[in-house]
């Protein structure tokens, strides 16, 4: 009888192994690594794109947002209307939207949000984004409306940027450790240096996250991203920061590749206050010093768009300035003696930690070598960066990638960390900001590229790639990156 038994059971557990994968447990949960962390997870008060790239439409949501293709639809605002001169927007919001911890969103929620974004105290970092808004009224707990003092043909857009979500007035005194949103899934936990974790809100007011469980991990170190993947210790890597280990994934049936294009402008970003780089000339000499095609193929393994202003390649109304700024360390030399520099002069490059920079930065500081400037390289942590660098404006060059959708209005802004001071640029960007019709815009958009190209503002370098490394059986992923987010709310595993 016990021999029978057995024999039984051994049938039974030889049959289950042989059922169809779908007829077992569905995976549910994912692991997906970034290179970056977040140095907090407050995206209404702070630059690092880190915190959009956990928690942009994840945990939290605004009145609109950017779709996988770039376009802006509706977010907690089914729908909208906009008066014939253009200042007012009356939004419409979901029903039944509630934040994390079960509390209602409403319209105050709204007004509390985009009040807190544009006060005079506001730790925004796209502040500008709010500067035209002069009134916000609650019509009634589904109805805001939103006052304009002129008309802006990039506001539903400025609307769908991480920093406009919205949020809560109670959960503010804790959201830099513990985000409370509305979006399909909840922050559960933070392991600083190591890990995210997120869950399935169960009570989401739009369609289910297929997920249940997400991890996010954190590794900055190429080689130990490489390692990680490989022994499949986690199922994604978006942003995979080894390009040049992209060919052995492809070949391996367990993954699949995933390469598209980002918003990221990649810049060898220049103090316009600090002497000598004050001088155009000697930013001029900066940028014929500078080899893009190496600085692709050395840092970026080939992965990579050369720009010549700070604008996307794949935009329609990009204009291509590349010549203005080519190779020619002759002609660097020459400008460089006209400045007064013939010995040329020293001055910091500050890298952040993502390889781009710290690969891109020895070889501009070698490029930047042989004209006759010497860099003094410091590599800083992404905390560092933004202390150092983005508030304190202490530093000469440094190399980053801009990841914010169609962010040319940043150099409209005197106090910006680049300092970059033009009377006529921030005309051309306030006539832009009031102009509607496409060819007025498109117009605009050509003058504005050409300004900061000609005052060679920054070092244009190249238009970073979006690479993802995944298991094969991974669906939804985005392929380009419209904004600097990783939105797992549609991915799923294949059955």
């Amino acid at each position: 009888m016990m021999q029978n038994t057995s024999r039984l059971a051994l049938l039974a557990s030889t049959a289950l192994l042989a059922l169809p994968l779908q007829a077992q447990a569905e995976q549910s949960d994912i692991t997906v690594a970034l290179q970056l962390e977040p140095p907090h997870l407050d995206p209404t008060s702070a630059a690092a794109g880190a915190i959009d790239s956990v928690l942009y439409a994840n945990v939290f949501e605004g009145l609109t947002r950017f779709s996988s293709d770039g376009a802006v639809i509706p977010g907690l605002a089914k729908s909208w209307e906009i008066s014939e001169d253009g200042l007012t927007y009356t939004f419409m919001l979901n029903e039944g939207v509630t934040f994390h911890d079960g509390s209602a969103m409403d319209a105050e929620d709204v007004k509390f949000s985009l009040d807190r974004a544009r006060g005079e105290d506001s730790a925004n970092a796209q502040k500008a984004l709010f500067a035209g808004i002069t009134d916000v009224t609650v019509l009634d707990p589904l109805t805001v409306q939103v006052t304009l003092e002129a008309p802006n043909g990039s506001f539903l857009f400025n609307m769908a940027w991480g920093d406009a979500v919205i949020v809560a007035p109670e959960s503010v005194a804790n959201i830099k450790t513990a985000p409370i949103g509305t979006g399909a899934f909840k922050f559960e936990n933070w392991v600083q240096g190591d890990q995210i974790t997120l869950s399935r809100n169960e009570a989401y007011w739009g369609t289910p996250a297929a997920l249940t469980d997400v991890t996010f991990k954190f590794i900055s170190d190429p080689t130990a991203a490489f390692a990680a993947m490989m022994a499949e210790d986690i199922d994604a890597f978006v942003g995979f920061p080894t390009p040049e280990a992209l060919p052995q994934f492809e070949a391996d049936p367990r993954f699949q590749v995933i390469i598209g294009s980002s918003e990221g402008e990649t810049i060898l970003s220049t103090n316009n206050m600090m002497p000598p780089l004050d001088d155009r000339r000697v930013r001029k000499a900066i940028a014929h010093a500078i080899d893009r095609s190496a600085i692709i193929d050395g840092a970026m393994f080939g992965l990579g768009t050369p720009i010549g202003t700070h604008f996307a390649p794949h935009n329609p109304d990009y204009v291509d300035l590349t010549s203005l700024s080519q190779y020619d360390p002759e002609l660097s030399k020459k400008l460089l003696a006209e400045a007064g520099f013939a010995d040329g002069f020293t001055t910091t490059l500050k890298l952040p930690p993502p390889s781009y920079a710290r690969r891109g930065g020895e070889i501009i500081a070698a490029q930047l070598r042989a004209v006759g400037i010497e860099t003094e390289i410091s590599n800083l942590e992404w905390a560092q960066w933004l202390e150092q660098v983005f508030r304190g404006k202490d530093y000469g060059l440094t190399i980053v990638s801009h990841t914010e959708p169609f962010d040319i209005g940043i150099y409209a802004r005197p106090d910006y960390y680049f300092q970059y001071n033009n009377p006529q640029f921030q005309q051309i960007m306030d006539t832009l900001n009031r102009a509607t019709l496409p060819a007025e815009r498109k117009a605009l958009l050509k003058v504005a590229q050409t300004i900061i190209a000609e005052d060679y503002v920054n070092g244009y370098l190249f238009q970073l790639a979006f690479p993802t490394v995944a298991k094969a059986g991974i669906e939804g992923l985005w392929e380009n990156a419209p904004t600097q987010a990783t939105d797992l709310t549609a991915v799923r595993w294949s059955d």
